[in-house]
């Protein structure tokens, strides 16, 4: 647990840089979490109750509609926060699932023991905050892909962003991620030059 502290204040400073007494109290709330491959951590319905940090493993966020048609919205690997995001933050039902894709280990907190130590903490609050920034930013950038970019063009931002992808994530869901048919990822992995 002591490299999985490690890698989650390596990640929290490329936020913000908690003072030492603030880092004492934010690290005391991560409780070790494990999953199998293919768990629903978090399923449609239910609020998401826990903020996570990937320290090994790859899983997903997705939607799955009427239909059994599924929309993978993001991707978390280590070192990365997961979880659903939005019903974490608001603690009303999700519309999403939360799915392991490989065993998985995590830091995980409760929405509890983060709103504790944010009302303690006025660093802990500007951490959040910015944490929070990001992802927003994150995701206007991933609604602007799936608007106006080209199946290519969104590979290649995948690719950009994340060039290790091909070898973590199983193609069925990378080629759901970007919004083609599985039959046709091949072509475009073969088609781009990589």
């Amino acid at each position: 647990m002591i490299d999985h502290l490690r890698l989650l204040k390596n990640l929290t400073n490329r936020f913000y840089s908690l003072p030492d007494k603030d880092w004492e109290l934010f690290s005391s709330i991560w409780k070790p979490f494990e999953a199998k491959r293919k768990v629903i951590i978090t399923a449609e319905g239910e609020v998401e109750k826990f903020l996570y940090f990937v320290a090994d493993g790859v899983q997903r966020v997705y939607y799955s509609d009427d239909l059994q048609r599924e929309a993978t919205l993001v991707f978390t690997y280590a070192p990365s926060f997961g979880g659903v995001l939005d019903s974490f933050l608001l603690q009303q039902p999700s519309k999403y699932f939360y799915e392991t894709l490989t065993p998985s280990v995590f830091l995980r907190t409760s929405f509890i023991e983060v709103q504790k130590v944010a009302e303690e903490s006025r660093a802990i609050q500007q951490l959040i905050q910015n944490g929070t920034n990001l992802s927003f930013s994150g995701l206007m950038e991933r609604t602007t892909e799936l608007q106006c970019f080209s199946s290519e063009e969104k590979f290649k931002n995948l690719l950009k962003r994340s060039p290790h992808i091909l070898n973590l994530v199983p193609h069925k869901y990378l080629a759901n991620y970007i919004g083609i048919d599985a039959t046709n990822f091949s072509k475009l992995i073969n088609s781009v030059k990589i």
